[in-house]
């Protein structure tokens, strides 16, 4: 069975996760992970990629971005192996390719999903156990959402600046959303979503979606049919 193409649509927010190679660093030290984000940083601007959320983590990037074309995400990712990688192996003194296979990512409806997607984005650090609090991570965007730093390579969804009408009044919504967490059984519907590359979203959403990207955004029913009967 072919393939199908990966589900990338302008204008809805993605939930990406690009990882290395078994036994890799995606980042070695502070320098890598300085230099992982000012790529990531030029690539989305050049190529029209907003990114809502992040988190550097040993073995994997994570993103929640929203493309402005049908190919910002894909260039952006594009642009980023080739600057980032290439430093990295003249750094490391290594050859070949550090990414394990192509990025992975899914589509969702952002009324239902984009702020639950920012907290599992931003609590990577917290479920592994690195740090106990979101904000005790630098290498996330949850300072900048919680109002210690201002991060350049972020642009906050609207939906992050409905949480109020100020600066304070997000970053004490924010504060709260990231206290009440996510379940398990979130957390693993974001994973799975992610890993599959189908679209979270109601069945409206999956109609305009599948228009959209010219593909289904939703595994099909298993098993053959249900026989309907047409008698009378």
């Amino acid at each position: 069975m072919a393939r199908l193409p990966r589900l990338e649509v302008a204008g809805w927010p993605h939930l990406v996760v690009q990882r290395v190679h078994e036994g890799q660093f995606l980042a070695r030290d502070d320098t890598d992970r300085q230099a992982l984000l000012a790529a990531l940083r030029d690539a989305a601007r050049l190529h029209g990629l907003a990114i809502h959320a992040y988190a550097v983590c040993a073995d994997h990037l994570h993103l929640l971005a929203t493309p402005a074309r049908d190919d910002s995400l894909s260039l952006t990712m594009q642009a980023l192996g080739r600057r980032y990688v290439a430093a990295f192996n003249r750094r490391h003194a290594r050859q070949g390719s550090l990414w394990s296979g192509r990025f992975r990512a899914t589509v969702l409806d952002p009324a239902q999903f984009l702020l639950p997607a920012m907290r599992f984005v931003e609590q990577h650090a917290v479920r592994a156990g690195l740090v106990q609090r979101e904000q005790d991570d630098p290498w996330s965007s949850a300072a900048h959402h919680l109002g210690l730093r201002t991060d350049p390579l972020v642009s906050d969804h609207a939906l992050f600046w409905a949480l109020g009408n100020t600066p304070f009044e997000r970053e004490a919504a924010w504060r709260l959303q990231l206290a009440e967490g996510l379940s398990a059984e979130a957390v693993q519907q974001f994973a799975d979503a992610t890993h599959k590359g189908w679209a979270l979203t109601d069945e409206r959403g999956a109609g305009a979606l599948a228009q959209l990207a010219g593909r289904p955004v939703r595994p099909r029913p298993r098993g053959r049919p249900r026989k309907v009967d047409v008698t009378v």
